[in-house]
């Protein structure tokens, strides 16, 4: 059973869909799509911009019973951006938080 088969099957998502998907497979994922945060709360959640949604996106997934395996899969194929598995990602990499969008840091003159 493959973990990428538990993000948004149905095509209505931000997520990509599994054409490869098999019937246990999608059997699985109904079974535990009600355990699973980011299939229950507003999927732009995990991609918000906002630092204070992107924690909340964080906190949730730290009740996931699959955050593990989430994270294991997001750092596999480099997710460009998001919360995967508790984790900020940005540019493929774990960040340990998102800076808001905005003006940059001044740096002090050297």
């Amino acid at each position: 059973m493959r973990l990428t088969t538990l993000l948004d099957t149905s095509g209505s998502g931000p997520w990509p869909t599994s054409s490869t998907a098999t019937t246990d497979d999608r059997a699985f994922d109904r079974l535990v799509e009600g355990l699973i945060p980011c299939r229950n709360e507003d999927p732009e959640l995990w991609f918000a911009e906002q630092t204070a949604r992107v924690e909340q996106a964080k906190a949730l997934c730290r009740e996931c019973p699959i955050m593990a395996g989430c994270l294991a899969g997001a750092l596999e194929r480099e997710e460009p951006w998001g919360v995967w598995g508790g984790e900020v990602f940005i540019g493929g990499v774990v960040v340990p938080t998102k800076r808001g969008r905005g003006r940059p840091r001044k740096h002090p003159a050297a």
